[in-house]
């Protein structure tokens, strides 16, 4: 019992580890302004890299599954971390717009994904009894990775240039991911599952045998269509807030650039506490019920980012809100997944989920570019909040098809965790 809890924990250390590498590509931005000044390209361009890098992250997280069953994720996830570290050490070299969409944009943001989404399955499947907070620790590290390499990417940067930043970037990511990757070790599929302790939503949860969706018996539950809106929403509003917060700030807020460009660092610092805090919450008062309530506070933060009157404090008080609710719904939704279809496809099942992240990542800039700027974008995606608030409010964990051995039973919360 004693050896099982400190490999429990060591696998959570090589999680971590790995998140954080993982988590280094959301300093993205930091190199946009750097690579126009040397290579002359339209600033709007070099963003798109990111777009690119996130929709490739999400689209991996399909494949993910099937490589991790034929590979084992030891070895997966350091082929993942060698190809990432490949991918921005050859963006050092290449003098081409097209090559830096193809490596740090679809290379490295598949890499990226195969890892993340491996990973974080993975660690939740060791501890079945505490998905939100572990969810929370992984997702976490992830966050924290960006804010610290925030400052790790800037000094290479101004010191070195942008081309060499590259290279030691991909040199220290590579490093931590296959380190990391070490201690990480295969869950064991369970055949039972006692959730007597996860508070799924506002009364029911699930207790006794799991059942073990397939993708395929997934797909034809309303319920994962309905957590895919609700993701999509959820991680439209964060990411296209993170792409133009400075923007925002500047332009509605009339604060100075230097002053707005600090919006950067507390979304990073929201995003990481809210991963953190809502995903322990989650395991103590309801998943369902976190969703709802970050729903909520987003819906009123980018209203009044529409309609309101900004100042400094009205603005780092939404942005705050915003980036703190994104990153507790990001840490949330794995968990969900697992908790309505069963651990043993939840690599496979929470990748489908998922692709509400590159979808979303997506949307917010076509949606702001066909109406024309960033107020009615703010009003379309704090609609689509209300719409999903509504939808995750009327939500139950599936109910096994009567074809099935399983049987998913529903019981009346009687004790929180």
């Amino acid at each position: 019992m004693k050896n099982t809890t400190m490999n429990r924990w060591l696998i959570v250390l090589g999680t971590i580890i790995v998140q954080m590498g993982l988590g280094t590509i959301y300093t993205w931005s930091l190199f946009n302004q750097p690579l126009v000044s040397k290579f002359g390209w339209e600033l709007s361009s070099v963003a798109t890299t990111f777009s690119i890098t996130s929709f490739s992250l999400a689209i991996a997280t399909l494949f993910a599954g099937k490589l991790q069953d034929k590979w084992g994720i030891r070895k997966l996830i350091s082929i993942a971390g060698v190809v990432l570290g490949l991918g921005l050490m050859a963006s050092s070299q290449v003098h081409s717009l097209a090559l830096i969409y193809l490596l740090a944009g679809v290379v490295v943001g598949f890499a990226d994904g195969i890892a993340y989404i491996t990973s974080l399955s993975n660690l939740i499947k060791w501890f079945p009894e505490r998905k939100g907070l572990i969810s929370g620790v992984s997702v976490g590290a992830f966050g924290m990775g960006s804010l610290i390499f925030k400052y790790i990417n800037s000094g290479f940067i101004s010191s070195m240039g942008v081309s060499q930043a590259f290279l030691l970037w991909g040199v220290i990511v590579m490093i931590m991911v296959v380190v990391g990757a070490q201690l990480v070790k295969e869950a064991p599929i369970p055949i039972q599952e006692n959730h007597t302790n996860v508070n799924v939503n506002n009364s029911p949860h699930l207790k006794g045998s799991e059942v073990n969706f397939s993708v395929k018996e997934m797909l034809k539950t309303k319920e994962a269509y309905i957590l895919f809106i609700t993701f999509f929403t959820a991680c439209m509003s964060g990411l296209y807030l993170i792409g133009i917060v400075k923007d925002i700030g500047v332009q509605m807020a009339g604060l100075s650039i230097s002053t707005a460009a600090n919006a950067v660092a507390m979304i990073a610092i929201f995003n990481t506490a809210g991963r953190i805090i809502l995903g322990a919450l989650s395991d103590k008062v309801g998943r369902l019920r976190v969703v709802a309530g970050s729903l909520a506070l987003t819906t009123v933060a980018v209203l009044v980012l529409s309609f309101a009157q900004l100042n400094f404090g009205i603005f780092f008080a939404c942005v705050a809100g915003i980036a703190f609710c994104f990153g507790g719904n990001i840490t949330v939704f794995p968990a969900i997944v697992g908790d309505f279809f069963g651990m043993k496809n939840h690599s496979k099942n929470y990748g489908i989920i998922y692709q509400g992240f590159g979808l979303g990542a997506l949307s917010g800039s076509f949606i702001a570019s066909y109406l024309g700027g960033f107020k009615p974008t703010f009003i379309v995606i704090g609609a689509l909040c209300m719409i999903s608030l509504i939808l995750i409010m009327t939500l139950h964990p599936p109910v096994g098809n009567q074809d099935r051995k399983e049987t998913l039973h529903l019981k009346p919360q009687s004790k929180l965790v």
